[in-house]
């Protein structure tokens, strides 16, 4: 089954990372085909961000995402940006603590941001809520695998920070997958 992933938000919130940890998922965990791409702004912190991800069993012949199955919005900027137009039968995974907007499609609220500050004390981590969160949602890699892949990606010493992280957006999915 063929995905496009869209994550967007503002530099500085490890969108980047999250689409390479979920790429890295598929690929090195799962024995399926990713490829990853981005595009921030000129800004390395405060600027717009956006990266994807293709997921798909068969050979990945074009990179660039076209038409998002699965977006995840962690700003109001990036939700304006690259949400508004997400597609009716879309799942998005919104940071319900920094976006303020609604879309038309299926979605799924999860306060990433205030989380990682209140409950971890790292806002740095947000970006972990919302991949597990993405993950126990839509189950497009196995949760084995987007833990493996976190471990492998994180600074050393942040390890444990990380998966706690990743355990606490999956534990903020209501009712565990979304159609």
């Amino acid at each position: 089954m063929r995905h496009e992933v869209r994550f967007s938000g503002f530099g500085g919130q490890g969108i980047i990372l999250s689409a390479v940890i979920l790429g890295r998922a598929a690929v090195m965990y799962d024995g399926i085909y990713a490829v990853q791409t981005q595009v921030y702004g000129p800004e390395a912190r405060g600027g717009a961000s956006m990266s994807s991800v293709i997921i798909d069993e068969a050979p990945i012949l074009y990179p660039k995402v076209k038409d998002p199955d699965i977006l995840v919005m962690m700003s109001q900027e990036g939700f304006e940006k690259y949400g508004v137009s997400a597609r009716e039968d879309a799942v998005m995974i919104i940071d319900s603590s920094l976006v303020q907007s609604r879309p038309r499609c299926r979605y799924l609220e999860i306060p990433a941001t205030t989380e990682a500050k209140n409950t971890l004390g790292r806002e740095i981590v947000a970006n972990i809520i919302m991949l597990g969160a993405l993950v126990r949602a839509t189950g497009i890699v196995r949760e084995e695998s987007i833990e493996k892949a976190i471990l492998d990606s994180v600074p050393k010493g942040t390890e444990s920070l990380n998966i706690k992280a990743m355990k606490r957006g999956m534990e903020l999915v209501p009712g565990g997958k979304i159609g």
